[in-house]
């Protein structure tokens, strides 16, 4: 597995700390890109949270799916939260370190008062310290916020106080852009008033997540609430690994309702576990869960983001996109396609490739993609994707033959390889599809027919065929 290490910055320590007129909440940030460029401290906010203890409890949760591996929790993970200013709102996300849990506190304009909110995205220092601090806070006394350093501590502190290097895995890459690609895909199923939400919530297993007959837990509405079901029923919703909502029992008591998201499940349809996208609707807040299909299963093997990858096209259409993106708390696409002169379906295409760069994320309550720049070298996801990386060796070589509808590939250990077109999608005889069905993304024999089709043999410096890759 392919890793780095990434280094941020900060000029000192994040703090909850005694100010004039209450208590003052100092989130310290790295470098990070705004509308001006590079900046190595911005600054997003100053103002107050009108709802001080619901914010704090939404952003430790956010920074507990940043430090936990729900799989194989032996193994280390912490990564600083992400911090977007979008102009009316701030968001912080984080990604857990098994690449399966994907969190996001919305603090909307109603959860602000008295500061403009700036525009950008970077890192944001969330310390043991300041967890224990915010932890402890209670009482309604005035919270004062500012993301990003004071105008003093510009002045009067000579550099970086505190340095970090953490380990970054490009599965976390692509996890954290995959998440995004899977959620567009969601439509709301269901919504919970808050006592229905917390009945729901405590009675949860906190096993593996699997019903009685070994399968997939799903749940279905019923009156005001959900029930479990081991069924894929029409309207139901995949609940893999129910201990993963733990980070939502951080925010349950404020809670005024839960909206359950997910993909549609029609009558009959397959059992598979499918990811899902849990809500907690807070004042002027949300906090916004999405499980990975499995928690031993991370995000970055779903492949949702290889079709958009594997165009040349979308990759010149992403380019025309970037320059026109604003940090739009809401990008709309009909607008973007009016204004680039694009076709809506090429406009969401190239979103998707957009997403793999970490240039947006998606936002299930909204139905929405939105602007930030992850402060990571992202362009690592299609660089060190194994099956993008093999199917273009693949064409590279010459081993897809077209005829028609099917395509034939002579894999690297001499085996044929044939896929076909049924209604615009592609079917292979291989393994991994047989495997998954396409449930995963295509395999690399579909990519490097896909790509001989369009003609597309981009050559990446450096790569070769990854056998294991399927």
């Amino acid at each position: 597995m392919t890793r780095s290490l990434q280094a941020v910055a900060y000029r000192r320590p994040s703090v909850l700390e005694s100010a004039a007129g209450g208590r003052r909440l100092a989130l310290e940030t790295s470098e990070g890109l705004t509308p001006v460029g590079a900046e190595a401290h911005p600054r997003f906010f100053a103002g107050f949270l009108t709802a001080p203890q619901v914010a704090a409890a939404g952003l430790l949760a956010v920074a507990d799916v940043a430090a936990t591996r729900y799989y194989q929790r032996q193994l280390p993970a912490s990564l600083d939260p992400v911090v977007t200013g979008n102009g009316d709102r701030l968001r912080f996300e984080s990604f857990s370190g098994c690449g399966g849990v994907y969190a996001r506190l919305d603090v909307l304009g109603g959860g602000l008062d008295g500061g403009a909110v700036g525009h950008g995205t970077t890192n944001v220092d969330v310390n043991n310290p300041l967890r224990e601090a915010l932890s402890r806070l209670g009482g309604d006394d005035p919270l004062h916020l500012s993301v990003g350093p004071e105008e003093l501590s510009v002045t009067t502190l000579d550099g970086p106080v505190v340095e970090k290097k953490v380990p970054l895995p490009d599965r976390w890459l692509r996890g954290f852009a995959e998440a995004q690609v899977v959620a567009a895909g969601f439509d709301l199923r269901a919504e919970l008033p808050a006592a229905e939400a917390v009945r729901f919530l405590r009675a949860l297993p906190r096993g593996s997540g699997r019903g009685g007959s070994g399968g997939p837990l799903w749940v279905v509405p019923a009156g005001r609430g959900l029930r479990p079901t081991t069924r894929a029923v029409s309207g139901a919703v995949c609940l893999p690994g129910p201990e993963r909502l733990v980070a939502l029992q951080r925010v349950l008591r404020h809670a005024t309702a839960l909206r359950v998201y997910g993909p549609a499940v029609a009558p009959g349809g397959s059992v598979a576990a499918t990811a899902s996208a849990w809500e907690a609707v807070l004042p002027g807040m949300r906090l916004t869960l999405t499980l990975s299909p499995d928690a031993s299963r991370g995000f970055s093997g779903e492949g949702g983001v290889l079709e958009a990858l594997a165009t040349d096209e979308a990759a010149a259409d992403a380019e025309l996109l970037s320059v026109l993106l604003a940090w739009e708390p809401r990008v709309d696409v009909a607008d973007l396609a009016a204004d680039s002169g694009l076709t809506m379906e090429r406009v969401r295409a190239a979103l998707v490739r957009l997403g793999t760069s970490g240039r947006v994320g998606y936002d299930t309550a909204e139905a929405a993609y939105f602007h930030r720049e992850l402060p990571y070298d992202a362009r690592r996801v299609e660089r060190h994707n194994p099956r993008l990386r093999s199917a273009r060796a693949l064409v590279a070589a010459g081993a897809v033959a077209l005829d028609g509808a099917t395509g034939t590939v002579t894999a690297e250990d001499g085996h044929i390889h044939r896929v076909r077109d049924e209604a615009g999608a592609l079917t292979c005889s291989c393994q991994w599809w047989a495997a998954y069905r396409g449930g995963r993304g295509p395999c690399k024999h579909a990519l490097a027919v896909r790509m001989a089709r369009r003609g597309t043999v981009a050559e990446l410096s450096g790569t070769g065929i990854d056998g294991g890759a399927r």
